[in-house]
């Protein structure tokens, strides 16, 4: 079977009944964390105070591009909250599951935040680690920094030679802790979370949209050099997505 093949029936959904008989939560293993935590350090962002400048759900609808060129204009630490808290801000929790405003199978929610800031008001630039367990159920967004990070020579060979993303303030990379979901759909998890990952873009756009900035969705990126930059494992959590987000250039 030639590898297209093979891609093809990858998308095709399995038995789940059967499937998750054999799941580490069926045999009542105990279930990963939410979240992890990387950094000693808490800083919580200004929340996002509004009202949001786009005026209606069909206006945003009509607004949404990929943007790729952004005007010198720094994020506010309440831009950034509030696209956090939209991506994966945790609304309530109800036994090992977390509810947000993204929709996730099985409410796993596989996926970590990491932000690499060039221009946010009151943020040094860096590489930092967005903790949503942090404010559970309130609007707002606490992060950490991570590391000390040279946006302008590290961001376009991270990103697959897009020079184009030097310019925005801000790249938000999503990674992926696969047990989360494996816990629950073991080998049928991995479809499910591309899935997921998905509907985590769309959040995230359209929460650019609704503050009057504009995003790029990027599929295309260097494993590895993404993977050293954000300090991850090759198989325990890797880089899965990556979004730039800031003003659009007039």
């Amino acid at each position: 079977m030639s590898v297209i093949s093979e891609n093809r029936r990858f998308m095709h959904c399995p038995s789940f009944k059967e499937g998750m008989s054999a799941s580490d939560q069926s045999k009542e293993v105990p279930p990963p964390p939410f979240h992890r935590v990387i950094s000693p350090e808490s800083i919580p962002l200004t929340p996002f105070e509004g009202p949001l400048p786009c005026p209606g759900y069909e206006a945003l609808l009509d607004v949404r591009r990929s943007v790729r060129s952004y005007a010198d204009k720094p994020l506010t630490q309440g831009e950034l909250s509030f696209l956090l808290w939209s991506a994966q801000g945790i609304q309530f929790t109800r036994g090992h599951s977390s509810l947000r405003p993204v929709p996730s199978g099985g409410a796993r929610h596989p996926f970590e935040t990491y932000i690499a800031v060039r221009a946010v008001e009151g943020l040094a630039p860096g590489m930092y680690h967005y903790t949503p367990q942090s404010d559970i159920g309130e609007k707002k967004a606490t992060i950490g920094r991570i590391c000390e990070f040279d946006f302008e020579d590290k961001i376009a060979p991270m990103l697959a030679g897009q020079k184009w993303a030097v310019g925005a303030p801000a790249i938000l990379f999503f990674t992926c802790v696969p047990y989360r979901a494996e816990w629950r759909y073991v080998d049928m998890a991995h479809r499910v979370m591309l899935i997921d990952l998905g509907h985590l873009g769309q959040n995230v756009m359209l929460s650019a949209a609704a503050l009057g900035l504009g995003s790029c969705c990027m599929a295309a990126y260097d494993q590895a050099l993404c993977d050293e930059a954000l300090r991850l494992d090759d198989l325990e959590e890797y880089t899965v997505y990556a979004i730039s987000v800031g003003t659009a250039h007039a």
